[in-house]
């Protein structure tokens, strides 16, 4: 009987052992259950992209070799009232982070509720603005108050659904706070003070998991102290028992409408993470793994775009990018090569030369080495273990078994893809347009003041928009109405854009920038005799989301608005008294839901004799196109506004030139944002996400608010596709398996290179654009041959490939049945075209 119940303790033990795990840390790396890992994690945030989506991104993220997914999680959208909350939808936290689970993935849950992100207010709900004697993110009493109370809301959310790791959940680690150490100096004392009691307010919740938080070198133990840059193997933590952790490595960077879009070359991120991992560091997290849209009012800035695509691994509409997924997939593989050796021992460091050097991991019988060339004009050869290593510039030669090279960060053998949106055939049916009244007495104002008021504590950004309304009086023997000049009208504005109304006409437009949102509207306009009615529409384009006190920050027309050019001279109308009406007539309507475009009379629209005005509601219906392929607007006929597909808010569009300098990507050398920038002289954002699960077969409805005027006949809706996949790679290149050593001592490959090319799904291989075994040069779309060539190559390629969803192909004489150039090292360059499988 003694057995028996012995036998019965020790199955229940195993079961809650493997259930309830223990989540530690030391020196090395997080512990989790006893066991060390290199993690590896990506960034994906649930409310940029849809439910329907997150499997698929999940999976993609775990077949690129990730272990965690990270998020932050958004205080704006669960409580958008105090003691409100919403996590329906897109919002639906837990169903996120259980997709998560269901796919053999950890969390990492960055709570903040401060989180920056490029995100409307950095994550914080307007509201909290207003409480009585808040100051944000200092120690504030009603700041903290309200911020312990989202973050225990949260916390006790995950435990009652267990899905803590020390409850047999995927959440491994949360983050507290984010990015607070340039604040905390600059606030002194008081930021010290706020970022202890934060620390000490989170390890208190007790979630058995362990907290970070992301640059803030003074983070109180236990909670570990992380980096976030381009860049992070110089980081070291603050205490000798923490490991080193890079909660955001930077894939690319955010855009804002009027710049270029930035990207960065993955040879130069996957030397990033090299430098990181050969340091000693055990934990990394791309930043971002898929960046998603800003669906709705949700980006910061302001100005940042709709499109939150920061050139990360998995793009925009959820497709995989390459060769940046493909090339990191491959660096993860050989990191995870080097676990055991890495957990071994601590990094010993070798110098090679003057720019090039060695980090070893040796014990227990096991070896893993990373060599380094800092160099960036210039391959450098190196001796290592009594061994020849040709290392490229900027690069890291990765080798798991201190001999053989598995991979090299500037070496990319992964397909490139290229991706095209194709017309999908849907039509676009029965335009009609509905004027916005440009009264704002229609309901009448919402208040009037002597003066001008700042633009959110009106809104409390409600709206996007804010009417300045006021009435000047002009003498009849005012010379400009009798032949002379008109008298200018000047706005000086902080908000991010105006339009300027004079009795019911338009006068023009002026906008601000992320960089300089004060700006000046300056214009002569007609005026007449008797009551003008001066009317001023100011713009939100997302609110502060970074800075101490950013929520100090004013918004909206404060003056000095003025007239100049009247027979008295200047005239200043910032002291008149001003009547002021949040949001437009079609938002009160509800213009934008199926449910209130009946509210109104709407007025077809004659494409052919269309007529382009400012403040115009237009609505149509299209059917979903056939397929599967993500779907987007084309919006680059229209100029600025808001879009909505069945009621569902795709974003903010403006088609704005991209401003600056493009110019071939600098690589090798250290990236910062600049060194690789597109579209110069194109629209920041010409095409705006649709997701699918938002569409019904038939009769969907669109609608779009144009606060300028433009071409509605040439918005389309288009589909993404991977219209295009090239490879290229030298002979005899060395991949992850199969290795051996020649007898010369240096380490290289002996079997031939295999080239893989693949389609998306449902789509095969119809034609093969360029082929070229020997000396080909350029880029995927642009390639061309060498002085060598083997002529055959093009017959070989379409051969093996045409018809196939993926083929695999040798890169070497024997299997071109030719040496085009002997003794030179051979290339072989592929551009294959991608077209959807006959049904």
């Amino acid at each position: 009987m003694v057995v028996i119940k012995l036998l019965t303790f020790l199955i229940v033990f195993i079961q809650l052992k493997s259930i309830y795990c223990i989540v530690t840390y030391d020196h090395k790396s997080l512990i989790i259950n006893g066991q060390r890992r290199i993690l590896i994690s990506g960034s994906i945030h649930y409310p940029r992209s849809t439910p329907e989506m997150w499997d698929d991104l999940i999976v993609k993220a775990k077949n690129g070799g990730l272990d965690v997914i990270d998020t932050y999680v958004f205080w704006n959208v669960h409580e958008p009232s105090p003691g409100i909350y919403d996590f329906s939808g897109r919002y639906d936290l837990v169903r996120f982070i259980k997709t998560v689970a269901r796919n053999g993935l950890y969390v990492n849950l960055r709570i903040g509720p401060y989180v920056c992100a490029e995100w409307n207010f950095g994550g914080f709900p307007v509201w909290l603005k207003y409480v009585p004697g808040i100051s944000f993110r200092t120690d504030n009493e009603p700041f903290k108050v309200a911020m312990q109370g989202f973050t225990q809301k949260i916390v006790e959310m995950m435990k009652a659904e267990k899905l803590f790791e020390s409850q047999g959940g995927p959440i491994i680690l949360s983050q507290i706070e984010n990015e607070y150490g340039a604040q905390r100096r600059s606030l002194g004392p008081s930021g010290k003070a706020y970022i202890n009691w934060a620390a000490k307010m989170a390890v208190e919740l007790n979630t058995g998991v362990p907290w970070s938080m992301c640059k803030e070198d003074d983070a109180p133990d236990p909670v570990i102290n992380t980096c976030n840059g381009f860049y992070c193997d110089t980081f070291t933590p603050n205490k000798p028992n923490k490991p080193t952790m890079w909660t955001e490595a930077w894939s690319g960077w955010f855009t804002d409408f009027g710049a270029p879009i930035e990207q960065r070359p993955v040879p130069d991120l996957a030397f990033a993470v090299a430098r990181f991992v050969q340091k000693g560091g055990s934990f990394f997290n791309y930043y971002m793994y898929h960046g998603g849209t800003n669906f709705g009012r949700t980006s910061g800035g302001p100005f940042i775009t709709t499109s939150y695509d920061y050139d990360a691994p998995i793009d925009e509409y959820g497709l995989i990018r390459e060769p940046k997924y493909g090339h990191l997939t491959e660096l993860h593989r050989a990191i995870k090569l080097c676990e055991p050796a890495f957990f071994s021992s601590d990094a010993k460091y070798v110098s090679l030369g003057k720019k090039q050097n060695a980090y070893t991991y040796e014990g227990n019988g096991n070896c893993a080495a990373f060599l380094s060339n800092f160099e960036t004009a210039s391959a450098v050869r190196v001796v290592f273990n009594n061994r020849h290593y040709k290392l490229p510039p900027w690069s890291i030669s990765i080798l798991p078994d201190c001999k053989n090279v598995v991979f090299n960060t500037a070496k990319v053998v992964t397909q490139t893809s290229r991706m095209q949106m194709l017309p999908t055939g849907s039509i676009l049916q029965s335009w009609e347009s509905y004027h916005e009244d440009l009264s704002t007495s229609e309901n009448g104002p919402l208040l009037t003041s002597v003066g001008l008021l700042e633009q959110i504590s009106v809104t409390r950004d409600a709206s996007d928009y804010l009417w300045y309304s006021t009435s000047i009086e002009i003498s009849p023997l005012e010379t400009f109405l009798h032949g002379g000049k008109n008298p200018t009208l000047t706005v000086n504005s902080k908000g991010h854009g105006v339009h300027v109304f004079v009795n019911g006409r338009h006068s023009g437009s002026a906008y601000g920038s992320r960089k300089d949102t004060r700006f000046t509207f300056r214009k002569r306009v007609n005026l007449r005799g008797g009551t003008n009615k001066i009317a001023l529409l100011s713009l939100a384009a997302g609110l502060p989301n970074v800075g101490t006190h950013f929520e100090l920050r004013d918004t909206g027309i404060l003056g000095p608005v003025s007239l100049n050019g009247l027979d008295h001279g200047p005239f200043d109308l910032s002291r008149l008294t001003w009547s002021y009406k949040v949001g437009l007539n079609g938002e009160t309507k509800n213009l934008n839901s199926p449910n209130g475009i009946s509210t109104v009379e709407w007025s077809q629209v004659a494409l052919l004799d269309h007529v382009k005005q400012p403040l115009k509601w237009y609505k149509a219906y299209f059917d979903a196109p056939e397929g599967n392929e993500p779907l987007a607007l084309d919006m680059k006929s229209m100029v600025r506004g808001q879009v909505w597909i069945n009621g569902q808010s795709i974003g903010r569009y403006w088609t704005v030139r991209a401003n600056g300098t493009c110019s071939v990507c600098r690589y090798p050398g250290a990236f910062r944002p600049g060194n690789c920038r597109r579209g110069c002289g194109k629209p920041t954002q010409r095409w705006y996400h649709v997701p699918r699960s938002w569409l019904k077969p038939t009769r969907n409805l669109l609608v779009l608010l144009e606060e300028v005027g433009g071409n509605i006949s040439r918005i389309s809706l288009v589909k993404r596709v991977q219209a295009h996949v090239c490879a290229s790679t030298f002979e005899h290149h060395p991949v992850i398996d199969n290795w051996q050593t020649e007898s010369s001592g240096e380490s290289t490959m002996l079997h031939d290179t295999k080239l893989r090319l693949r389609c998306g799904l449902g789509q095969s291989i119809s034609a093969i654009n360029f082929a070229s075994f020997g000396t080909p040069f350029g880029v995927c779309g642009s390639f061309q041959q060498g002085t060598c060539h083997a002529l055959n190559s093009l017959e070989r390629i379409e051969e093996t490939c045409v018809g196939q969803e993926a083929c695999e192909v040798l890169v070497s004489n024997d299997y071109f049945a030719t040496d085009p150039c002997p003794n030179v090292l051979k290339r072989l360059s592929i551009e294959a075209v991608c077209s959807n499988k006959p049904n």
